[in-house]
């Protein structure tokens, strides 16, 4: 039927074109238009004088015109509703306040006694954030401690054995200062020395001829008393006893030489660099009592605890104080270096004990009194009132309490203000009334709230709800705008706003650019983090006693990423109910309608299939196009995907569910019952609309994609019918003048052959029409090139512009042309060539 009319429409678009031909002239038409006009021109296609005198406002339309309409009363709602509700300390505010200086003195006129709970509150809560923390042992780092204390004398240990026992001789016949020296002297004076000790013949055998001069004089007296104590021996024992001590010494350097460059080595653990040759110059006795020395130190070090932020020279000092009793005086170096960097702070904050003692402490406040005599002066003239003075001018009905009409005033002009910015702001997206009434409503939920005496405030529901209505400039500035007026009205805690405001703009800002629930659920994690992070840093900034707050704060700092998470839930819960009401269309619900699972979805794929495979082409044209001109690329998928349900109700009326069968309308053979067929699928379609309850967005793309064009084929038919019955009676009645036959004859109205409308009022809807119309003639291309594709594409959108078909939808020349361009690419991927298969890769083996 879609093709049917085509033909119509451009045999109508040939005989306009002849007209126009016949009656302009070469100058008329070469004042057509710009640029593309030419370009048309050179097509051999001429424009009708309304295309070029029609002046388009882009993005502009009677409807959008009514959308945009302003409502005076409404914003007079809105002034009045924001101010009674924000504005609420103006209404009873005293003009005899704290800071005031008073008019006159004041006397008390009687006796009185009055609790002052604005002092004792402040005063309990500084007892709370100033208590002294409790502290308590930390398990798992005593444990830590004594394992890295054990390694590191394992090590110790390790490393000693390596170098073997000390001493390694008698010391009746080397002293431990000389075994200490013989084991660690160069090679070149070991050998010196034993030359000098022993027999020289002996042992000049086994000297290297390049060691320095022997007998070079020395003033070393280590090397002396060695020396000394090795000529005594070699004298009063063999010379195989002289030579099995020079093998024990020579076998102590050997091993002495090899733990050295293993104590440089590193290690996993890092103690290994603690150690230095000190530790195999102790005895095993010595090496002992440093061992047990240290684990005594550090079990009475961690017994008593060490508290973070401890300097470690003060660790170094109360170490030293504790080895110097317990580890012998040559390893107690090596004790306070090891115990420092092993020892590390095990005492953590009790919160329960800490929070008691807190509590304790606040509870031991005792309510501020303040008494007065009566004639007792409260405050003398022109003094400063101070919250005291206060307290007993309100207790006494002094304070002067009244609405304060200046500062009322002055708020409802900062209020104007503010809707005024949103109403700029929002201009650009075409809200209507509802939507107005929506922001409102959404906004007066956080006074009304902090009046109802709840702790939090609704900005982060209303940041998600604003941002993914509306978008994220709306919402931004709506949570931006309530959060800087309800510290002016009202009192609101500022830590507590801030956490919320900041919690608000998040939603606000990433709610508009997510595309479902599940990222919507990933946001309200993310805005309970954000409000609880800043509580805890406008917190952690406000007050000065950092280091014992932690108990209060982390605490409340829950509180609060839970309540921005509970906000983020309650916004995700009601939208579905406000989209309904409201009729809103937001990328999550446009995604849920173009689920090809929906149930109209599923019912037009299975009733009427070819109507549902011109659909899904029908929607990749207008995606590309939409997506190409920034317009609403989920608004066009979810419209398209809608825009023929009404075909349902007779499938057979339209060619493309026909399947090869026979052609209803050749059955019917009246023009005027098949248009009527046709036309009737745009008022099914809304009536089905509604039933299913789909947004008024996704409705407006039933009329609209067709318009009030003109149903040619059958208006064709008719008027060759009409003819036919007037050429009928001529011959019947030869006498009657035309006139009568034309009154006799069946009248073709052109009216009865088009749609209903309305033409299109938005890109969206007009992108739809030229998609819809190009579909058909698209499919009924095989092998044309890309320029027969564009020119025929050209033809079928010029005839929907010179049909005044796109007024109203914002589209311009220069977006035709683009738009065609598109058609065209897209058409070209759909329309792709593929291989030719050999017909032997059909014939079984």
């Amino acid at each position: 039927m879609r093709q049917i009319e085509q033909l119509g429409a451009a045999r109508s678009l040939r005989q306009h074109i002849a007209k126009v031909q016949n009656g302009c002239s070469k100058a008329d038409t070469s004042r057509a238009g710009g640029p593309l006009l030419s370009r048309w021109s050179r097509q051999k296609w001429l424009l009708p004088e309304t295309f070029t005198t029609f002046r388009f406002t882009s993005k502009t339309s009677k409807s959008s015109l009514k959308n945009q309409a302003r409502s005076p009363m409404l914003a007079l709602v809105a002034v009045v509703s924001l101010s009674s509700t924000l504005g609420h300390r103006f209404y009873n505010q005293p003009k005899l306040d704290v800071g005031t200086k008073a008019p006159q003195t004041i006397k008390a006129p009687a006796s009185a006694s009055i609790p002052d709970y604005k002092t004792t509150e402040e005063q309990r809560k500084a007892a709370r954030i100033g208590a002294v923390a409790i502290l308590m042992l930390d398990p798992a780092v005593d444990g830590q401690i004594y394992r890295e204390l054990e390694q590191f004398l394992q090590q110790g240990s390790e490393l000693r054995k390596a170098v073997g026992p000390f001493p390694f001789a008698s010391p009746s016949v080397l002293s431990n200062t000389a075994q200490v020296y013989l084991r660690g002297c160069p090679e070149w004076e070991w050998r010196s020395i034993v030359a000098q000790a022993g027999d020289k013949s002996a042992t000049s055998e086994r000297l290297s001829l390049d060691s320095p001069a022997i007998a070079a004089a020395t003033d070393n007296k280590s090397q002396q008393d060695a020396i000394a104590q090795l000529q005594a021996y070699s004298r009063s024992v063999s010379k195989a006893d002289f030579q099995s001590l020079t093998d024990r010494i020579s076998e102590a350097r050997r091993r002495y030489l090899n733990a050295v460059e293993a104590l440089e080595q590193p290690s996993v653990s890092g103690f290994r660099q603690i150690y230095d040759t000190s530790l195999f110059d102790l005895s095993d006795a010595a090496w002992q009592k440093t061992q047990t020395g240290m684990s005594r130190a550090a079990k009475r070090m961690v017994a008593q605890g060490i508290p973070q932020g401890l300097p470690k020279e003060i660790l170094k000092e109360a170490v030293k104080l504790q080895v110097a009793d317990e580890v012998p005086l040559e390893s107690q170096a090596l004790a306070v270096e090891g115990l420092t960097a092993i020892l590390q702070p095990n005492l953590v904050r009790d919160p329960e004990e800490t929070k008691q003692l807190a509590e304790l402490a606040a509870q031991n406040v005792k309510p501020v009194m303040i008494a007065v005599e009566q004639g007792e002066i409260i405050v003398a003239q022109g003094k400063e009132i101070s919250q005291e003075d206060f307290v007993l001018l309100d207790y006494f009905g002094l304070s002067r309490r009244g609405v304060n009409w200046l500062g009322l005033a002055g708020f409802v002009c900062l209020v104007g203000g503010a809707i005024a910015i949103v109403l700029l702001v929002e201009r650009h997206y075409r809200l209507r009334r509802r939507d107005h009434l929506l922001l409102l409503l959404l906004t007066l939920s956080a006074p009304v709230l902090v009046n109802l005496g709840l702790p939090w405030t609704s900005l982060p529901a209303i940041g998600i709800l604003a941002g993914g209505f509306y978008g994220s400039a709306v919402g931004v500035t709506v949570v931006g705008l309530l959060s800087a007026l309800l510290p002016v009205g009202l009192n609101v805690e500022l830590i507590h706003l801030v956490a919320s405001g900041a919690g608000g703009l998040l939603g606000a800002f990433m709610a508009g650019r997510l595309r479902s629930r599940e990222e919507l659920a990933l946001l309200g994690l993310a805005l309970g983090l954000t409000q609880g992070t800043v509580y805890l840093v406008g917190t952690l900034i406000a007050s000065a006693a950092v280091g014992a707050i932690w108990y209060v704060v982390l605490g409340t700092v829950g509180a609060q990423s839970l309540a921005g998470l509970a906000w983020s839930v309650v916004a995700i819960g009601i939208s579905p109910y406000l989209e309904h009401v409201f009729d809103l269309i937001t990328p999550t619900r446009l995604a849920e309608l173009a689920n090809p699972n929906r149930p109209l979805l599923k019912k037009l794929a299975a009733e009427a299939p070819g109507t549902f495979q011109h659909t899904l082409f029908v929607a990749s044209l207008a995606e590309a196009a939409a997506r190409e001109l920034g317009c609403n690329v989920e608004l066009v998928r979810a419209g398209t995907l809608y825009h023929d349900i009404g075909k349902m109700h007779d499938p057979l009326g339209f060619c493309e569910n026909q399947m090869g069968g026979g052609n209803k309308h050749d059955e019917i053979n009246d023009p005027w019952a098949s248009a009527d067929i046709i036309k009737k699928h745009v008022s099914e379609g809304l009536v089905m609309a509604r039933k299913h309850r789909l947004p008024k967005a996704i409705q407006a793309f039933i009329p609209e994609h067709q318009g009030t064009m003109l149903i040619a084929y059958f208006y064709h038919q008719a008027q060759q019918i009409a003819a036919k019955e007037i050429e009928d009676l001529k011959i019947a009645l030869p006498d009657a003048n035309n006139s009568k036959l034309a009154i006799a004859s069946r009248q073709v109205r052109e009216e009865d052959f088009r749609y209903d409308g309305p033409i299109p009022q938005s890109r969206e809807t007009g992108i739809l029409m030229l998609a819809d119309s190009c579909e058909a003639a698209l499919r009924s291309l095989k092998d044309a090139t890309h320029e027969e594709a564009l020119n025929m594409v050209n033809r079928i959108l010029r005839a929907r512009w010179q049909d005044n078909q796109l007024l109203d939808s914002g589209l311009t020349r220069e977006d035709m042309s683009l738009i065609a361009e598109i058609f065209v690419r897209v058409w070209e991927q759909f329309n792709h060539k593929r291989i030719a298969y050999p017909s032997a890769v059909f014939t079984p083996r």
